[in-house]
């Protein structure tokens, strides 16, 4: 029995799609299911699939749905997963020759108290993407590497299916179609650690329609979305700082989406009145870079 599902969201990505399945026909261990979410594309990408199936190179489960967005992709994927381990890659990013092998050989025997493993990220030039992690980490939570060990850069996480399934789904909320993904690895952090491993996993090829260079324009339409994960940000936080600094978020959230009950949500209205001036001001800068890009 294959030990790992590799799962793709994708949305009109037809013309870079190849990019992960020619990385994954090369992997160096075949004990892996690659499962496609296509997320209501137009583009022809069920057709490449579809050719991509008959040629039978590698075991893949495709998966349709109309458009709904990343995260109900994302729901859709952890509802059919059926391996013990999955790991999330973007469609425009691809995977190392060995990077299934590594990270079997890494989940193999993992203790229980591990929701999973976490890898390094490179560019496609093979830089590393932020830093790795300290030799003398044996475990953390995601968030202790990034606010405690003071790890940068993105990270790629390898889950256990049984675990993030207690978590999942993401919330839908009418209207929007994103929430950081952050927002269920939060949820893992206060149950569970990682296990941090400085091998890559994932090669990072950030294209013009992807997430990082779309932040802006993903939080002005989906204030919501990241309203919630902000909340949850700020009854987790462990200190002051990062308290008023997701409340400055939360607030700019909040006139994004003209809702006040996330900020009800607090229960903190001295830290509301003393961020708010800081969260007018992200809006008003938010509004500005976005009416830009509306406007070129």
């Amino acid at each position: 029995m294959k030990l790992l599902t590799v799962f793709t969201a994708t949305y009109n990505r037809g013309y870079c799609l190849n990019q992960v399945y020619e990385s994954l026909v090369r992997q160096t261990n075949s004990s892996f299911i690659w499962m496609i979410i296509d997320d209501g594309s137009t583009d022809g990408t069920a057709l490449l699939i579809q050719e991509w199936i008959k040629e039978n190179k590698i075991e893949i489960q495709y998966f349709y749905q109309e458009n709904q967005g990343m995260n109900s992709a994302h729901n859709t994927a952890y509802a059919n997963i059926k391996t013990s381990w999955n790991v999330s890659i973007d469609s425009d990013d691809y995977m190392p020759d060995d990077a299934v092998e590594l990270i079997i050989k890494n989940i193999q025997n993992l203790d229980s108290k591990f929701a999973g493993i976490v890898g390094l990220d490179r560019d496609i030039k093979g830089n590393l993407i932020g830093s790795q992690f300290p030799d003398t980490i044996t475990q953390s939570t995601l968030s202790d590497l990034y606010h405690k060990h003071h790890v940068k850069g993105d990270k790629k996480i390898v889950y256990r299916t049984e675990i993030i399934n207690k978590y999942a789904p993401y919330p839908i909320i009418e209207g929007e179609k994103f929430i950081p993904p952050g927002y269920l690895y939060r949820l893992i952090d206060q149950d569970y650690v990682l296990k941090p491993i400085n091998e890559t996993f994932v090669i990072v090829n950030y294209q013009k329609d992807g997430f990082t260079k779309n932040l802006f324009s993903l939080y002005r339409n989906n204030p919501k979305g990241f309203a919630l994960h902000r909340v949850l940000k700020i009854q987790l936080s462990k200190n002051s700082t990062e308290r008023f600094k997701n409340m400055v978020h939360l607030i700019s959230c909040s006139l994004f989406a003209k809702d006040i009950h996330f900020l009800k949500q607090t229960k903190s209205p001295i830290l509301i009145a003393l961020a708010f001036p800081f969260g007018l001001v992200l809006n008003g800068y938010i509004r500005l870079k976005t009416n830009k890009i509306i406007s070129l």
